[in-house]
């Protein structure tokens, strides 16, 4: 629990930009082209860290890790909000839709450009992005300690929970933060409550079962069953050699198109710019609580789902599940686009967005949870799961401007269309590794 809900603080340091994005760009005089930096900077940073360092978490285990990384989230986030102090005078804007305009750029203090504050905000993000990192990396090496081949599926659905939990922490608690505070606190708060965490963990969190005092588990998957840290050679061939590894490791890309283009990145801006929603009413407006709530408990059930279904139904393969969620994606991304062309509404277009989310957020249970535990094994889990995680972040930033700069000159029609190709894409990747099964599975 502490291990999970460490996670859930990460997850609310770095989506608390995307819910506080509205309110930036009002005071700051950013259009979707600027919040697009940081779109870009954050999974760019993100996806290389995660890669480069997995070797180094599965070298000096998950707990280590993990706490070094929460330090750093934390005072990035701090940074971040510090970045208020120069604001003396908020932007003034006039016009609505595509063509509102800044009328009277912010004023700034200590001898600072909108540019170069745009550029140290970004720094700052993006280092909190390698921060962020070890997260996934720390939590996927701890919990391949802990869990069977046979139950990783349905385990991955379980912390799905708090991540999930970790998104209504920031699309939620934004809000309500607004509602009492300035915007620096949506970054201060959020970074008080990993720091609680992060003792938390010092205390209690353990990295494997032996350490608890409980023994030797054999797990069944591609590891000996030595205690040995592994050398790097090792992991990287274990990891970059394998043609299953980039198969999936593109699969997890094609997720990052959708993922980050539609589900986790852009909405709340969407609900401002297309839907003419408030944002200093997102805590009370209903198609933003649908899609909050929605998108939240969606992807939990998606990971109980999709864990459980590749458990039970397909004996721990993967791949069957993921090819369902990216073909139920393209079709959903399909009628949302339809939606709006039929001008249905924002409840339609949150309904579209929460069942995006049950697809999308089971696939990548899937992919970055069981699979990196999978074929990465003990060993190497941190690894695999750097490798999976950090293409799926990679993608992200090729979309995050360039999202900002089409829906900036053509407007939001253009946004539901473009990733239809690569959910399709995934599909037919995942599909060449149907029948495929971690070697030296054992009983359980």
């Amino acid at each position: 629990m502490s291990l999970g809900m460490l996670y859930a603080f990460f997850y609310a340091t770095r989506y608390n930009y995307t819910a506080a994005a509205p309110y930036l760009a009002d005071t700051l005089g950013w259009k979707n082209t600027e919040l697009g930096v940081f779109e870009t900077m954050m999974p760019l940073v993100y996806g290389l860290a995660v890669v480069l360092n997995g070797p180094l978490a599965d070298r000096i285990g998950g707990k280590k890790a993990f706490l070094f990384g929460a330090a750093g989230v934390a005072v990035m986030n701090l940074l971040f909000g510090v970045a208020s102090l120069a604001v003396l005078s908020p932007a003034v804007w006039a016009g609505t839709g595509v063509g509102r305009h800044v009328v009277t750029p912010a004023g700034l203090g200590f001898g600072l450009s909108g540019g170069m504050l745009l550029a140290l905000m970004a720094v700052v993000w993006g280092i909190n992005g390698y921060f962020q990192s070890f997260g996934a990396l720390s939590i996927v090496k701890v919990n391949a300690q802990w869990f069977h081949v046979r139950e990783r599926g349905t385990f991955a659905g379980i912390f799905g929970v708090l991540i999930r939990f970790g998104l209504l922490l920031a699309f939620q608690g934004v809000p309500l933060i607004f509602l009492f505070f300035p915007w620096q606190y949506a970054f201060w708060i959020p970074g008080a409550c990993v720091v609680v965490m992060l003792l938390i963990n010092w205390k209690w969190m353990e990295n494997s079962p032996k350490d608890a005092g409980l023994g030797e588990f054999d797990t069944g998957d591609d590891s000996d069953p030595t205690d040995a840290a592994p050398a790097l050679r090792e992991i990287f061939n274990k990891v970059f050699s394998s043609r299953v590894m980039w198969t999936i490791a593109l699969g997890s890309m094609m997720i990052g198109f959708v993922r980050r283009s539609v589900v986790d990145a852009w909405w709340p801006k969407y609900f401002v710019d297309y839907h003419g929603a408030d944002k200093a009413l997102f805590a009370t407006y209903l198609p933003y609580i649908i899609a909050t709530w929605g998108i939240a408990l969606a992807g939990i059930a998606g990971g109980f789902a999709f864990g459980m279904a590749s458990d039970r139904t397909f004996g721990g393969r993967r791949a069957p599940v993921v090819v369902f969620g990216f073909l139920v994606m393209a079709l959903v991304l399909a009628l949302f686009g339809v939606s709006d062309m039929l001008h249905l509404g924002p409840v339609a277009a949150a309904c579209c967005l929460v069942v995006l989310s049950f697809c999308v957020n089971g696939a990548h249970g899937m992919i970055s949870g069981a699979a990196s535990m999978d074929f990465g094994g003990r060993k190497a889990a941190a690894t695999a799961a750097g490798l999976f995680d950090g293409m799926q972040y990679l993608a992200g930033a090729f979309v995050g401007m360039g999202v900002g700069y089409v829906t900036t000159r053509w407007g939001w029609d253009a946004w539901h269309w473009a990733p239809i190709p690569f959910a399709l894409a995934g599909a037919w990747l995942m599909s060449r590794l149907w029948n495929v099964l971690p070697k030296g599975r054992s009983g359980h």
